[in-house]
């Protein structure tokens, strides 16, 4: 299972979580509380921080989420069966309906890059056993410049092109 499925309360058992202050201009209502909240996943190092909010409840579901973002894109896991359900679910017609702001994209993200990885890569056979179309896949990739970036770079280093999404 990829740490990006865990139940909060899982993950949470698995992380190390800092309420810290944090600095910053915004003179007499800057936040001067321990508010901002710092997550590490003690299994794979990956990290994530909230502290735009004053309320810490608020900046840890934030940090959590940003925290799922960077294990989808730090950790990769072999699956037994593609797509999943939560992938079928997100597929209209061959394309992928979510945004990048929604709790299941951190998932989705994490399954199309264990799936690229599979595949070395070629993200014509990733779409296919995926279901969708390559510019979906691709589309997708690039809701987070970070993924892509990390696709590229794996074709790269495989010889081949860049992949740049559709505008």
């Amino acid at each position: 299972m990829h740490p990006t499925e865990l139940e909060t309360k899982q993950l949470l058992a698995q992380c190390h979580v800092r309420r810290i202050t944090r600095g910053g201009p915004g003179g007499q209502h800057r936040n001067k509380t321990a508010s901002a909240v710092v997550v590490k996943h003690l299994p794979s190092g990956a990290v994530a921080e909230a502290n735009e909010r004053r309320d810490q409840s608020v900046n840890l579901q934030r940090a959590i989420f940003r925290l799922r973002v960077q294990l989808a894109l730090e950790v990769r896991t072999k699956r037994e069966r593609w797509p999943s359900p939560l992938w079928e679910s997100r597929r209209h017609r061959g394309r992928i309906v979510l945004d990048p702001t929604h709790a299941d994209f951190p998932r989705m993200l994490a399954e199309a890059l264990d799936l690229l990885e599979q595949f070395a890569g070629d993200h014509q056979q990733a779409a296919d056993e995926l279901g969708c179309s390559n510019s979906q896949l691709v589309r997708l990739l690039s809701m987070d410049d970070r993924a892509l970036a990390l696709l590229n770079a794996q074709r790269g280093s495989l010889g081949l092109k860049p992949l740049r999404p559709k505008p």
